[in-house]
């Protein structure tokens, strides 16, 4: 399949890179080329710039499929599919878990749940505004694209090169074993989805060309088990009242967030890798990389 790539040199595009040349499919990258100018070398690579909506280097081509690893706000979306929409089959677009409104949701939430309120108001997608913009972003794929349109949407994604650091925080706390102090409840869900995993369903679901939507996370598990999954090591996590740490959530309230059901993913071909297979592979990363300051 000839595949055109919307961002595809960071953590979860370069995952899904990867897997596609592992099957010998034809990618095409679009991006600016300033992230991994380096990767993938023989790729097709087409310079744009989505913030100016400069799509121009994709004219006179066409792709089976295009996967928009790069959309935050319904102008990208809409730009790209004026830009490709009639020269692609199938348009797979990336969103997110931070779509649900957790406040509306059931004990366990599937593709079905409640959505939050889309916005369109602002292009500043960090914070509050990321789970209503992408909403907005799914309603306009949709919306054009009907049956040609695939939506996946992540939760925490784990493995080499996340530039979030959230799972290698805890990667990095627990590789000594001993006590690992816990600024939160070890009995808390938590669930993370390897990016490969990730990668393989996003890849199989264009084999496939299946439309739908799709969540891609990995087993819901107290928090605690997590922890021990991330060292080879004898681990005493201890609860503590004061600090702050990634992926811990101060209100029970939400832990549905961390209650997803992944059965139509896992159906579609996604597999599901041992947290502490994923732990291992971070951690080689991690120390190759030489430890750095974390960004979280």
């Amino acid at each position: 399949m000839r595949i055109l790539i919307l961002g595809g040199t960071s953590f979860v595009g370069r995952a899904i890179v990867e897997e596609l040349l592992r099957r010998d499919h034809d990618v095409t990258l679009f991006g600016r080329g300033k992230t991994g100018p380096e990767l993938f070398p023989g790729v097709e690579r087409r310079t744009g710039d989505r913030s100016t909506g400069d799509y121009s280097a994709l004219a006179g081509r066409q792709w089976d499929a295009v996967v928009d690893v790069s959309a935050y706000v319904p102008r990208h979306v809409g730009e790209a599919m004026d830009a490709v929409a009639d020269r692609v089959g199938r348009y797979l677009f990336i969103s997110t878990g931070s779509v649900y409104d957790y406040k509306q949701a059931p004990a366990y939430l599937d593709e079905e749940c409640p959505r939050l309120e889309p916005r369109r108001d602002t292009e500043e997608w960090e914070g509050s505004a990321y789970g209503p913009l992408k909403v907005a972003c799914e309603d306009d794929v949709l919306a054009r694209l009907g049956d040609r349109a695939t939506i996946v949407r992540p939760g925490i994604v784990a493995g080499p090169y996340d530039p979030t650091d959230r799972f290698t925080y805890w990667v990095r706390a627990a590789a000594g074993g001993g006590r690992v102090e816990v600024p939160g409840r070890l009995v808390q869900p938590i669930q993370v989805v390897d990016a490969d995993d990730l990668a393989v369903l996003v890849v199989s679901l264009l084999e496939k060309d299946l439309p739908g939507i799709y969540n891609a996370v990995g087993r819901s598990m107290p928090f605690g088990e997590l922890l021990r999954a991330c060292s080879p090591l004898e681990l005493e996590p201890v609860e503590v009242s004061e600090g702050r740490a990634p992926m811990l959530l101060g209100d029970p309230a939400y832990d549905v967030m961390f209650r997803r059901s992944a059965a139509r993913a896992h159906a579609a071909g996604m597999p599901q890798t041992p947290v502490a297979d994923t732990a291992a592979k971070v951690r080689a990363w991690d120390v190759a990389r030489g430890e750095p300051p974390l960004t979280f």
